[in-house]
């Protein structure tokens, strides 16, 4: 089942931060399963900037995009003006090399939404479906009086 909650449309390429662009990023679909189980896809095509002179994309450019793709997924689960207010934890880990000029996938998706925190998690996956990065993290969520 799939209950929208919210017209994120307007966030779909960079979410809304220019920075998602210029490393190659670019969210593509968002949803809501259930409830509040917020999720965003996309896709990763690294640039030169995202990368070592190797060509090989740093551990904090990942982190970027994960964060930002889990961000989206909350949001797109959040109801009128309620939103994502900070990034109170978050862990990443890289198990392959990204490399620049490779499309990649991007997942976020909310793992459990509470009244002030959401938990939530994000992947970067090759076009073998292995995965290449992944991220864990607890947000803060504001919510609108009323």
């Amino acid at each position: 089942m799939v209950d929208q909650t919210k017209d994120m449309d307007r966030w779909l390429g960079d979410g809304g931060m220019a920075i998602i662009g210029a490393i190659g990023g670019n969210f593509d679909a968002y949803g809501v399963d259930g409830e509040d189980l917020g999720w965003v896809s996309g896709t990763f095509i690294p640039l030169d900037v995202a990368c070592n002179p190797h060509g090989s994309v740093q551990a904090g450019v990942h982190s970027v995009l994960l964060d930002a793709a889990m961000n989206f997924a909350i949001n797109a689960a959040l109801r009128g003006k309620d939103r994502t207010n900070a990034t109170i934890e978050m862990t990443t880990e890289l198990m392959r090399p990204a490399m620049r000029g490779q499309s990649y996938r991007v997942r976020g998706d909310v793992v459990r939404l509470t009244r002030q925190i959401a938990y939530a998690e994000a992947t970067v996956s090759n076009a073998e479906h292995k995965l290449v990065s992944r991220a864990t993290g607890t947000f803060l969520v504001h919510r609108e009086p009323g």
